[in-house]
């Protein structure tokens, strides 16, 4: 048995050619299929050299084992979701290494209506009969073996009906002049941006799209696309001014994350955009329950609230998110990171849903970008998440907490430890996946004391 070392907490992820290729795909498929028991299974791939070839080694996989595949083709982690609960079918794959170096590649996993599969709800099942490489159906490899005894293979296209999905979540008539830059990253939302533009203007809706790294070009020739670092926000920035933009969108390689820029260029954390779709949904939906996580909350809590709706407090990650908006009904859901789980959507994150409520809130409530997230991030100033390289991550929580819980008002534990004072509170948890320590501060309108309570943590966390 050789072990497979590309099966991560929540997906696959690995190096080409040493822990990912298409023989190792191949053997997930049927594994996979092994696992699940499925009549058809959807696949996509983005736009890495690698993602063909390695979506094919799947779909040979899933047929030596009996199962039908729909093959999307060229497509973002979100259309795979999309069409795996709108054509009702058993599970879904999507070939993606999303903002990993060039030399990776991987798969997300999900079953029937796009339930997530992690760690905890089926990966490691799947990794242990991918590792036992034992195939009792046909092995499609000798072409000796009938067609008739395994799965078929189809392409099929749910674009059209995935736009008008995503069309249901604005009302057009709400719509006034609007100027947006958009930057695919010459990864997969390309193609789906254009469906959109096309749509917009079927629809009169006034919305005007600059587009920059447009076309899906597996060499990324401006870079990998992962707008969450600082160093890959300059060309969206520089072009928003350039065409006086009213908002910019960038995405990363599969697009279920977008990252938006106010009208003077300026990057919007995460946590704020959370606090905004809640406000547009509550707009839609009031009394509407909101799920966040606890790295930083008060502004959420207090647009929710502000908004007529119920703010929930759970553990980061899609796993929990999406587990505790089916357990409680929620409309929305949002991570500082950048995902947003939305209920219509089978409750799976998309990087399409999140900008074209933000674009309509800007028309309805006629203030520019800025204007909107300013008295919010003065409000409740905050670090941003700082990531630390420490030796021992459950020592150093332990420290922490030590020092600084007798004092607090409350201690909470729902992920890592969150400590709260009367003017601030800080979350330090524990990466996953690497030997990283994840820290988030903010203040109530007072950035000097975010600033200084930062620095003291930091040289807290470094003299353990």
């Amino acid at each position: 048995m050789s072990e497979i070392t590309c099966f991560k907490a929540y997906d696959i992820r690995g190096q080409l050619g040493t822990q990912l290729n298409e023989d190792i795909a191949y053997r997930i498929a049927r594994a996979f299929a092994q696992w699940l028991k499925p009549d058809r299974i959807v696949l996509g791939g983005d736009v890495r050299d690698t993602s063909e070839a390695l979506k094919m080694a799947l779909a040979n996989g899933l047929r030596d084992e009996g199962v039908n595949v729909l093959d999307l083709g060229l497509a973002g982690t979100e259309e795979v979701y999309f069409a795996t609960f709108h054509l009702g079918v058993e599970g879904g794959i999507e070939v993606t290494a999303s903002h990993n170096p060039i030399d990776y590649n991987g798969l997300k996993l999900v079953r029937e209506g796009s339930r997530p599969i992690s760690a905890d709800t089926g990966l490691v099942q799947i990794r242990e009969l991918a590792e036992a490489n034992v195939y009792d159906l046909v092995d499609g490899r000798d072409p000796t073996v009938p067609d008739a005894e395994r799965g078929n293979y189809e392409r099929v296209d749910t674009r059209e009906a995935y736009i008008e999905h995503l069309l249901g979540y604005i009302e057009p008539a709400n719509f006034t002049p609007l100027k947006l830059l958009v930057n695919a990253g010459n990864g997969a939302a390309g193609p789906a941006i254009d469906a959109l533009e096309a749509a917009f203007k079927r629809l009169a809706i006034p919305v005007e799209l600059i587009k920059i790294c447009h076309e899906p070009d597996g060499s990324f020739p401006n870079g990998i696309p992962n707008p969450i670092l600082t160093e890959n926000r300059g060309m969206t920035r520089d072009a928003v001014l350039e065409h006086k933009a009213d908002m910019g969108i960038a995405w990363d390689g599969d697009f279920d994350r977008c990252f938006l820029f106010d009208e003077q260029g300026r990057f919007i954390e995460g946590y704020y955009i959370v606090g905004l779709l809640a406000e547009a949904f509550l707009q839609k939906e009031p009394g509407a329950k909101i799920i966040h996580d606890p790295r930083l909350v008060w502004n959420t809590v207090e647009q929710v609230e502000e908004g007529g709706g119920v703010a929930i407090q759970t553990k980061a990650g899609h796993a929990f998110i999406k587990e505790r908006m089916r357990a409680e009904d929620a409309v929305y859901g949002g991570e500082m990171s950048a995902h947003h789980y939305f209920r219509d959507f089978a409750y799976c994150d998309s990087g399409m849903i999140p900008w074209l409520l933000v674009a309509e809130l800007l028309c309805v409530k006629g203030k520019p970008m800025s204007e909107l997230v300013d008295e919010r991030i003065a409000r409740y100033p905050s670090s941003g998440e700082i990531n630390l390289t420490v030796s021992d991550a459950p020592a150093v929580l332990d420290a922490i907490e030590g020092r600084y819980a007798p004092d607090a008002l409350d201690v909470d534990h729902t992920d890592g430890v969150s400590i709260c004072f009367a003017d601030w509170r800080f979350n330090l948890r524990a990466s996953n996946t690497e030997p990283v320590i994840r820290l988030n501060v903010e203040s109530r309108g007072d950035q000097a004391l975010m600033e200084r309570e930062t620095q003291k943590l930091l040289d807290a966390i470094k003299s353990i």
